[in-house]
């Protein structure tokens, strides 16, 4: 196991350049993190990694949250923020570095009960709506994946049903753990069975952090999955339906892969 004291000269200040880790934190999946208003603070299973990560650095942690995981993505791009928790995508490849993934978690597709939709195939049809929050990872996948239905695209993912139910839409996509949330506020829906996408998620710097830096975030990745941090995190914040990321190989770093 790493630790602070085996710091090269010079690493800390590409880690936390600003003396405290400042981490993106997602609110818009609430596998990641949540709070039950907003003058709580965050908790969830990113909360508690990036409060280990700082720990394990020996600074001090400082949140930086965003309601969506675009808005997230762009903190850490644009170097508002040193560190933060993400969907692997290929489309963030330019913008980020990331670690192996830490959690694995489906996205799902949500229908009104009434719908003549029963299958992830029947999905993809010329005239279906799909809502998607809007630079999620679901939505840069389906972006890509969807030849014939449309994406209309809510502001946050927590948004995805009131903006489904408002429009009309024929299909609400996004985290399982929030569509089934959302069945429990409204009343008349189902989710399809099955899962569109297992989304991988991981840990990113900015693109331009150096391979040793990313290599002190992937060490901590994979001890926190290794001596089960992770499995008790989900665990303690009640989150059913994702599971720990298998250890990964031990591949060189290449710019923007796991």
């Amino acid at each position: 196991m790493w630790e602070s004291n085996d710091m090269k000269p010079g690493l800390l200040k590409q880690l936390a350049p600003q003396g405290a880790l400042r981490v993106s934190i997602n609110l818009g999946n609430p596998v990641l993190a949540s709070r039950a208003t907003p003058q709580d603070e965050p908790r969830g299973v990113s909360v508690d990694l990036a409060r280990a990560l700082a720990g394990r650095l020996g600074v001090a942690l400082e949140p930086v949250v965003f309601d969506s995981a675009g808005k997230s993505v762009e903190a850490v791009a644009r170097g508002k923020a040193d560190v933060g928790f993400f969907a692997l995508d290929p489309a963030r490849a330019a913008q980020l570095r990331f670690t192996p993934p830490y959690v694995l978690i489906e996205g799902a597709y949500l229908v009104r009960q009434d719908s003549p939709l029963k299958t992830m195939g029947e999905v993809d049809v010329a005239g279906h709506r799909v809502v998607v929050g809007k630079g999620s990872a679901y939505d840069l996948y389906l972006t890509r994946e969807l030849q014939q239905a449309t994406i209309e695209r809510a502001a946050t993912s927590p948004t995805v049903v009131d903006e489904f139910l408002r429009t009309g839409a024929d299909v609400a996509a996004g985290v399982r753990q929030q569509l089934l949330a959302d069945c429990d506020r409204f009343a008349g829906l189902r989710l399809l069975p099955g899962n569109f996408m297992i989304i991988q998620q991981a840990m990113g710097v900015p693109a331009d952090r150096s391979d040793e830096a990313l290599a002190v975030v992937r060490l901590f990745i994979e001890d926190m999955k290794a001596d089960g941090f992770v499995a008790r995190a989900l665990v303690r914040h009640g989150i059913d339906g994702a599971r720990v990321a298998p250890a990964a190989d031990h591949s060189p770093i290449t710019q923007g892969a796991p």
